[in-house]
Parts: structure tokens; sequence; C-alpha cells
């Protein structure tokens, strides 16, 4: 019953015909002349461009003529003093409040299922009992919200206020979301009101049901699932006051459920409820098994779906971007906020000659996964130059970034995918001893690729609870997506060793965990880096997902020469430094890193330049942190 927008004259005309109403309702208590009065309450009503507040609520609720006139004889009590008066004169007291024993003594076709609180004026709140035990004689109220409605004031109730964040309408939707908000729609306009909405960032559904709403005239609001209540009487208030407020405002309503079992049960519960225009919104779908709502699924959007929406935001300024936006759309999943936030933060730079960068750089921010306690950000700061192995191992290494940097063309364009079951990402496992630079590798491929570097935290990721290492990886998966970034899983032995042989539960719920990272790695459209140090303990089912495996080897002496002959900086001040001679140093590039870096210190400390003996004496305390002797052999000839 939303107010006629294009009437001017409405609401005044509304007033008018309330009045005319309220008269009506005051000849009856006072046995006055009730015809006239009737005649003029309808002449009001003819002159009328559209239906009054009170007419449209009536309908709306199917209240019945003496329910309509209970209604307006507790709307009378606030809003005319006539009515006030008539009341305590009626009831010989002193205080003006209606009664249904009132109604039902003066009021015309007056029925006694009115009273009952699963009739229609109490079912919805639209009045109140003082004292619920004395239904008759209890004085009776009027609902505020209803109140105001009857004089065609408009506002979401106050009691839902706190539960509901706003929700803005958005620009038209790529295809495939639109596709779903037609699904969504054609479902409401059926009478199925209950419906479930999964597959993609919460964000989008929420956009995709706001559309839905907009189809249907229907004004949509966002309630999120763990701000429900937990109590079983408050959440069925809560649904008569959502149900309440579609039939007086056109509502639909969207139950956001975060990654919580407990918000999902509760959402749930309360769609059951509301007999409304209801959807929950949920990235992955929920187990449902006593509502039984009806279930969309939103796929991932299609490339082609991707560029059009980047070229439709941004307008003009996407012939300028032509070779960045094709970059831009195969390497970000973005959701339609994310995608508006970043256009933000690049648009003063899109009419630069650095505005593919820029708007690169702007998605890869948003893109960037809030999973601080599961993954660590690396900040790549090392080039290939900073990388020192064998040529196989190298030319591997830039295959493995031509595979990212191509796969748009190749899978999508040059039609490689429909051939193929697998993900668009890439997946490369590091094997070799510790510091032989597998971790360096990667964070110069994420340099190169221009991507963020997470290392994922073995320790928090395995659990010894069942279903908590899936549900664990699963985090780190979805929030990963949206920019494609590199993950690396640091000693990868110790969460995908082989399958084991099933004895017990644990075994069972161990092997489905493997399962699920080997699905997920092949679907991950990013690139996944895997270190091990004993690749002999990987399993070989999961070697076979594996599009590269590089092996570091140990470095020989003249690799360990050309590390050190990079492992200080340009600028740092060095002294008779010999590079061969320090390469017979028999350790990995790691802890020469390490060497360098305390020799370093020790020159500071002294003020001099680095020299042979500020190496010694760091080689002599990474040896004894290593429980290894440092040979006479290895620092024969160093005399500085």
């Amino acid at each position: 019953m939303t107010v006629p927008a294009e009437s001017v004259d409405w609401v005044a005309a509304n007033q008018r015909y309330l009045g005319a109403a309220l008269e009506v309702v005051c000849q009856h208590l006072t046995g006055g002349g009730v015809a006239p009065a009737v005649r003029r309450r309808d002449e009001v009503r003819r002159a009328m461009p559209h239906p009054p507040a009170l007419e449209a609520l009536a309908q709306a609720f199917g209240l019945s003529a003496f329910e309509r006139d209970t209604l307006l004889l507790c709307a009378g009590v606030e809003l005319d003093t006539a009515v006030a008066q008539a009341c305590a004169a009626a009831q010989g007291s002193p205080r003006a409040y209606a009664t249904f024993s009132l109604a039902l003594a003066k009021l015309s076709g007056a029925h006694w299922s009115a009273v009952s609180p699963a009739a229609a004026l109490r079912r919805w709140h639209l009045v109140e009992l003082t004292r619920p035990e004395t239904p008759t004689t209890s004085p009776l109220h009027i609902d505020e919200r209803v109140l105001h409605a009857l004089t065609g004031i408009g506002y979401l109730d106050p009691r839902i206020v706190p539960l509901v964040e706003p929700l803005a309408a958005h620009r038209p939707l790529p295809p495939s979301l639109q596709e779903a908000a037609d699904h969504l729609a054609a479902h409401w306009a059926t009478g199925e009101r209950g419906v479930q909405l999964h597959g993609r960032p919460r964000s989008d559904l929420r956009a995709v049901a706001a559309t839905a709403g907009g189809v249907l005239g229907l004004h949509p609001v966002c309630l999120y699932a763990a701000d429900l209540p937990t109590a079983g009487t408050e959440r069925d208030l809560l649904a008569r006051l959502c149900e309440r407020e579609t039939a007086l405002d056109r509502r639909a309503w969207l139950l956001d459920v975060d990654d919580s079992p407990d918000a999902a049960r509760l959402a749930l519960d309360v769609a059951r409820r509301i007999s409304a225009p209801v959807v929950v919104i949920s990235r992955d779908p929920l187990p449902d098994t006593l509502t039984r709502l009806a279930s969309i699924a939103v796929p991932a959007p299609r490339l082609a779906d991707v560029r059009a929406t980047w070229r439709d935001a941004l307008g003009p300024s996407a012939e300028r971007l032509d070779g960045w936006l094709d970059r831009v759309a195969g390497q970000f999943d973005l959701e339609l906020t994310a995608i508006d936030a970043a256009l933000g933060e690049a648009r003063p730079a899109l009419d630069g000659d650095d505005a593919g960068p820029r708007l690169w750089e702007a998605c890869r921010r948003q893109a960037r996964p809030v999973l601080d306690e599961l993954t660590q950000r690396i900040q790549p700061r090392a080039s290939w130059d900073d990388l020192v192995l064998p040529a196989n191992q190298s030319l591997v290494l830039r295959q493995i970034a031509l595979h990212v940097q191509h796969r748009l063309t190749v899978l999508e364009e040059w039609g490689f995918a429909a051939r193929t079951g697998r993900g668009s990402g890439v997946a490369a496992l590091f094997a070799g001893p510790s510091g032989t630079g597998k971790t360096l590798a990667a964070e110069v491929l994420a340099g190169v690729l221009a991507l963020d570097l997470y290392r994922v935290d073995l320790s928090q990721v395995v659990s010894k609870y069942i279903g908590e290492t899936e549900k664990n990886l699963r985090r780190i998966f979805d929030a990963a997506e949206a920019g494609g970034v590199v993950l690396l899983f640091d000693e990868a032995d110790a969460l995908f060793g082989k399958r084991s042989e099933v004895k017990d539960s644990h075994d069972r719920y161990a092997n489905i965990e493997v399962s699920y990272l080997l699905q997920r790695m092949e679907t991950y459209r990013g690139l996944a880096i895997l270190t091990t140090n004993l690749k002999s303990a990987l399993d070989p089912a999961f070697l076979r997902r594996l599009r590269f495996v590089v092996q570091f080897p140990f470095s020989d002496a003249a690799g360990r020469t050309e590390i050190w002959r990079r492992v200080f900086p340009p600028q740092a001040p060095t002294d008779g430094l010999d590079p061969v001679k320090l390469a017979r140093l028999a350790v990995a590039g790691g802890t020469i890193r390490n060497i360098a870096l305390s020799a370093a210190f020790l020159a500071a400390e002294a003020g001099e330049p680095v020299r042979m003996t500020h190496v010694l004496q760091a080689a002599r305390t990474e040896y004894v942190k290593l429980e290894k002797p440092l040979t006479d052999t290895e620092v024969a000839g160093w005399t500085r």
C-alpha cells in the first residue's frame, strides 16, 4: 500500500477520507445519524484518484468490515478527540481507550472471531492488548507503525531497523546475474515465496535479489542472519513484522548468511516462518532438510560477461585500456561492489599513460583476500637476477610465468578450455633441500606477474578435528579466487602426503581432505606453488595433477660462486671479498644469504666495509646453528 507517487493530492484526499471514516465510527458510538456520515465518506472515496490507505490496508490483511472499523476505532482514539470522548462516555470511564467489548457492542457486523489471536488484527499485530489475559475488556491500542500507515506515512518498523543493512540499487547486471534475477523473480511471481540463492560472492547475490525485487515492484531489505534473534518466539514476531511490512510497503526480504552454521539455521527457520517474498543468500548451498526452499545456483560469470561488465563500467575510457582490459577481466574475479571500488580508486588516472597499470593495481588491492589467520602476504621484491639456478630449472620457471600470462589467450580464445575438465590455473611443485631457492622463486614469479603472494600457514590449516582442515582449505581457495593470487604451500608434504589405507574413521576423513584438495587444485584459476623437501613423500596421484615440477638442486661450487657475487647489494661497501673462496662453504643459497647479512652487521658495528674476516665470523655462527663443523678446507686462504 505504497503512497502513489504520481498523485500529489493523494495524501490530502486520504486525510479527508480518514476523517470521514472516523465520523462514521463516532456516530456508531454515540447512536447518532450513521447513514449521512456513510454518504459523506463514500463521496470522498469516489473523488479520490487512488484507494485510501485504510481500504488498501484492509484488503492487504483480509480484514472484515467489522475488523476494519475496530482498527478505525483504535486509530480514532489517537487521532480524533470526538472519538476519544465517545469511547470514554460509552464505557463510563474518565480515560479514553478502545476495547473489543466496546467494538462488539457498538460496531455493525460484529463477530467474535475477530478477538482471536489467530485473526488478522492480532496475528499481524495491527492492534495490541494491554492485558492479553482479558482480551475483551483489556485496553486496545493500534500499533504506531499501522497508525502512521493509515495517515499515508510509510517507514520501516523500528523493531526491524537494527537488523537491516541498506540495499542500494545497482547498475544493469551481467547476463549470468541477470538470468538468476529473472529466475528468482519468476519464483516469487508464481507464489513460491522462499528461495535459496548461492554460488557467487554475497554482494553479487544481493544485487541479484535487488534486481529481482525491482522486476516485481518490490523493495528489498537485507538482514544479516547472524543478527537474527535466537529465541523462537522472537523469530516468530520478526516473521510477522516482515510479512506486515510486505503488505504495507511491498517489501522483499534477503537473509544474508555468512559461514556460521548457527546463522544458517536461523536464516532457514525465519525463511520458513515468513509468508512473503524471501531469499536466503550464501556463497555455498546450505543444508536444508526441513524448510526445503527452492534453490537457485548462480554460475561463475563467462569471460564475455566480465569483459562487457568492465566495458560498461569504464565507458569511453575502455578504448584506451583495450589490452589491459582483457588482462584485468581474465585475472580478477571481482564482485560488482569491488569493481565499483576499483574504478573509483583508478578513475583519476584513466586518462593518463599509466591507466592500465593503475587499474591493475586497484583491482589487485580489491581482490586481496583477508585471511591473516591462515595465510601471510609476502611483498615480492626479488627479480630474475636474484635467482641462481641451472638453465633447465630457470627455463621451466619462465614457462610457468608464460602459462599464467597467456592463460586467457590459449584457454579461452584458442578454445583449449573446452577440451579439458581442469581449471584455468597453474599448479607447480618446487622440490629440493632447504635453502635452495624455492620460496625465492615463488616471490620472483609473483613479482613478475604483478600478483599478490600468500604463504599458507600449515599449522593453522591442518586441524585434528574432522572436517576443519577441509573448511580451512575452502576458505583459502575461495578468498584467493577473486584475484587469482599466487598461493604458496610451504613444506607441502605435511599436508599433501600419500593417501593412507583406511584403517579408521580419521584415515577416511584425511583421505577426503586430500581428495578435496586435489579437486580444488584442478579448478583453482590462479597459480598454486607447493614446496617440499622430500618429493617422495607426495602422493603420485597428486603429482599427476601438477602442470610443472621443478627440482631445486643443492648448488655446486659454480652456482655458489654466482650466489656470492650477487648476495651483497651494490650499495653495500665491501673490501677484498673473493666469491670463489667463499663458494667453498658447502651450504645452500639460503644459508649464504644468512651469512652475508650477519657479516654486514658485523662490519657495520666495526665501522668497516665487509671483509672476509667478517664473513668468516658470521659463517662460524651459522655453522653452529646448523650443528655442522666448519672445516679448514672450506676456509683455507681466508686471510682477510
